[in-house]
């Protein structure tokens, strides 16, 4: 039977006049996201890795270690941090301000699974939240931004049939199998992180907390035409954690007056997480209204204690970029490489199907014009594109290349707020489609994802200045 048959579906006022509707916060930690995502190279690792990058950069291959802009948020370079749009005097009303950011985004995905030469085909749905961020002026050039985003996803259901093989022939019988494995969880990172300037370089760090969980179970069944047996149910449940570090380093080199090129680099060192595990062995049946019924534990252990080692990671890029103004629009380019060391990879000093992997990222911008979005509103809009290509960090057998093409919008929209002309709202949107494996691999994946993110901000303090 080909495998790809075998799977089955799975308004807040802040200091001095700060307006970020507290739904659209709501929206990003409470998102009722529908899932039927199943991923069967998600059981490898800590899962799926997720997008890394804000839906700006999304829409461009990726590339984030030169990027940096005001109304939203890079949070893979903390680097980017100073370049939030700073304390200010302003000549004539001597007046003191500050723009702070929410940015925040949704994933909606497409996945179809297939096996190289059948025509027998898995599609699966889901929509998650990606990220959600605030950033804050503290000084000019130094910026302070926190939040939570996913690292990685676990979501696989598969359901596979076979035949009992007699203990000393090694032939199968007449009893059949019915075996249904499953994994759920993921990784989560809350971090916190500051960035500031001086002169042409912009350091920063980002700290937090790294956590997630990982719940791997198979449930077998043996079908006898006159014995009943009760079904087994092999299931292990672990959560991690602890505190994560990274840090970022941005330099701008001014080609022309209105032409800069900004070479950046980030990256992590590799992390021991702290890990706990619950191990159980046990017998049940289905019951309609209670679901699982354990009739009796086989072995049974909680609490056991162990360590996940997260691999260090390295990105390093620039982009070339003309800021565009009143009479001539900008446009923007860039390149990243990123490696990571996931063969370094263990858990309870196990390790995985895994290997080093890298990636190059390739992504360009084109902003029309920068007038009034009331005489061309097109002209305004921040047109993307780009792409990405690497070996996958999962290697079952054979390497799993990975090609990524991408195309996104910037699209702002009109303050009708008098009381707070400051106001800033963008509507980010990233299209990507991703093709993961190939002929030489036992299942190809293709992914269409539809990202969408939004970039509030506004002035979060106005003071006058005394003498």
């Amino acid at each position: 039977m080909p495998l790809a048959n075998l799977i089955t579906p799975k308004k807040i006022n802040v200091l001095g006049g700060l307006r970020f509707s507290f739904s659209f916060i709501l929206i990003a930690f409470f998102f009722p996201a529908f899932s039927q995502d199943n991923s069967p190279y998600s059981r490898y690792g800590l899962g799926d890795l997720v997008p890394s990058t804000n839906m700006n950069t999304r829409g461009m291959g990726g590339i984030s270690a030169g990027y940096a802009d005001f109304l939203s948020i890079n949070f893979n370079n903390p680097a980017s941090y100073s370049s939030f749009q700073a304390l200010k005097e302003a000549k004539a009303k001597k007046i003191l301000y500050g723009r702070a950011i929410l940015d925040l985004g949704l994933n909606i995905e497409n996945h179809t699974l297939a096996e190289p030469n059948r025509t027998g085909k898995f599609t699966s749905s889901n929509a998650l939240f990606s990220h959600v961020q605030i950033g804050i002026p503290l000084r000019a050039n130094w910026g302070l931004s926190f939040g939570l985003r996913p690292i990685t996803q676990i979501s696989y259901k598969i359901n596979q049939g076979g035949k009992v093989l007699d203990a000393v022939t090694g032939l199968p019988t007449a009893d059949s199998t019915q075996t249904l494995s499953q994994g759920d969880g993921g990784t989560y990172l809350a971090s916190a992180g500051t960035g500031f300037r001086i002169g042409k370089l912009s350091l920063g760090f980002n700290g937090g907390y790294l956590f997630g969980k990982k719940d791997y179970s198979s449930r077998r069944s043996i079908i006898n035409d006159t014995v009943a047996y009760n079904s087994g149910n092999f299931e292990t449940k672990t959560t991690y954690g602890k505190l994560y570090f990274n840090m970022g380093l941005q330099y701008l080199v001014k080609l022309d007056s209105s032409t800069f090129m900004t070479l950046g680099a980030y990256g992590n060192l590799k992390q021991k997480l702290n890990a706990t595990q619950d191990i159980v062995r046990e017998t049940f049946y289905y019951d309609p209204n209670a679901g699982n019924v354990r009739i009796d534990s086989a072995y049974e252990k909680n609490g056991i204690k162990g360590k996940v080692e997260y691999p260090s990671s390295f990105t390093a890029g620039f982009i070339i970029q003309r800021v565009p103004d009143n009479k001539k629009g900008g446009w923007l380019i860039g390149v990243d490489f990123s490696e990571s060391s996931w063969k370094n990879y263990s858990f309870y000093d196990q390790v995985d199907s895994l290997r080093n992997n890298w990636e190059i990222r390739v992504g360009g911008e084109l902003r029309p014009s920068l007038g009034s979005a009331r005489k061309s509103y097109f002209g305004n809009v921040a047109y993307r594109a780009g792409f990405f290509f690497g070996p996958d960090y999962i290697q079952v057998k054979e390497k799993l290349p990975v090609l990524g093409l991408t195309l996104g919008l910037g699209l702002p929209i009109r303050n009708y707020n008098r009381l707070s002309p400051g106001q800033a709202t963008l509507i980010n949107l990233a299209v990507e489609y991703i093709k993961r494996g190939n002929n030489n691999n036992s299942l190809k994946e293709n992914m269409f994802r539809i990202s969408v993110g939004f970039s509030l901000s506004d002035f979060w303090f106005a003071k006058k200045k005394y003498e």
